[in-house]
């Protein structure tokens, strides 16, 4: 059995995604054994609870009260995680980036998702800057990747399965939003079934 842990900061519609493949066999003799959220009021976490799922709610911000470091926040999150015996960690809109005291634990095992094909938009609002972008006229699609995440490098790879989306002239922000979340969930799929050796 593949045992997965999902890290959440919000909504979790790649969490739902995910459970939803595990549930259904298209991610065969694969399930997810915790969800892991840095917001207390991120939905995926009542997504977890639905399905019966282990949560853990790990915020930074005691420790940056506190004078402590990320690389403690890190090391702090692999220790808890530690007991679930995770075969590979999904990052499913996590909002902070690791540093090498939590990786380490997980070599080539960590996974992302980012809305932007490689070496466009990395970083957070990635929709948002494709969408003004393609109004200025300098793009005429974007997309969507999964990649390893070896290293503290943001969005940067190697990627797994990458997949480009259209931006049509009658698009708003919402409509493009929509259509690369729907990508995203079919992608995430491919990906962890790519990483896993299931395909």
């Amino acid at each position: 059995m593949n045992r997965l842990a999902v890290l959440i900061s919000g909504t979790g519609t790649n969490l739902q995604a995910i459970i939803d493949a595990c549930e259904s066999g298209a991610l065969p003799d694969t399930r997810v054994v915790v969800v892991v959220s840095n917001r207390i009021a991120a939905y995926g976490l009542q997504r977890a609870k639905k399905h019966g799922i282990p949560t853990l709610y790990h915020p930074f911000k005691p420790y940056r009260d506190a004078g402590r470091t990320r690389e403690e926040y890190d090391a702090d999150l692999a220790a808890k995680l530690a007991p679930y015996r995770v075969d590979l960690v999904c990052l499913a809109g996590w909002m902070h980036v690791f540093t090498m005291a939590f990786l380490k634990h997980y070599p080539w095992r960590v996974i992302n998702i980012h809305p932007a094909l490689p070496g466009m938009f990395p970083g957070t609002h990635a929709i948002e800057r494709a969408y003004e972008a393609y109004r200025r006229g300098e793009i005429t699609h974007t997309g969507v990747m999964v990649h390893y995440a070896p290293d503290e490098g943001v969005d940067v790879g190697p990627v797994i399965v990458q997949r480009e989306v259209p931006i049509y002239p009658e698009d708003t922000l919402e409509t493009l939003e929509a259509r690369i979340h729907e990508v995203e969930h079919v992608l995430y799929i491919e990906a962890i079934k790519k990483v896993l050796g299931l395909e």
